[in-house]
């Protein structure tokens, strides 16, 4: 980045994350709700197209936790950016995702908004499913396309003691 763009775009995304008050503070005073709004912000200094977020509400109380996600929003709505993220909160792929691929192994299981994907479940339960009441959930449908999660293709630890041992030796 261009070093005379540089601190407009620091302030800018500070603002957009809410931090402009804290910017003089020291990061380790911050809460863990500013840490990842910071991380947030570090990110978007370079004003990217696509933002890939791992797990950013991992540990975070539920206010901080709402607080990033409603500055997440906040971006991707003022910008226009992809926002790509990982989560293993049902409840919030489900409420502030448009599209959600529910991955098991290492495979996408299902794919698409998450009404939809709510909805197919309803369907293929059927009547049954009608009769117990509350309409499917998104951890509902990750559990239909992911099984029980403990059949015998699982394994071991001795494989993963095997897979680790071979990933020493090829890194």
């Amino acid at each position: 980045m261009p070093r005379p763009e540089r601190a407009e775009r620091v302030t800018q995304a500070l603002a957009a994350v809410d931090l402009a008050d804290a910017a003089d503070l020291l990061a380790a005073t911050y809460s863990g709700g500013m840490v990842r709004r910071l991380e947030l912000a570090q990110a978007l200094v370079s004003a990217p197209r696509l933002l890939i977020l791992d797990e950013p509400t991992i540990g975070l109380d539920p206010i901080a936790r709402t607080g990033v996600w409603e500055h997440i929003g906040a971006v991707r709505e003022a910008t226009g950016m992809t926002v790509l993220v990982t989560t293993h909160s049902m409840d919030e792929a489900d409420q502030y995702c448009d599209r959600v691929a529910l991955m098991h192994r290492g495979r996408i299981r299902a794919l698409g908004p998450t009404a939809e994907l709510r909805a197919g479940l309803g369907a293929r339960r059927g009547a049954a499913g009608a009769a117990q009441g509350a309409p499917p959930t998104l951890e509902d449908v990750f559990r239909d396309v992911a099984g029980s999660g403990l059949d015998d293709e699982a394994g071991d630890f001795r494989d993963v003691r095997s897979t680790r041992r071979t990933a020493r030796r090829v890194g």
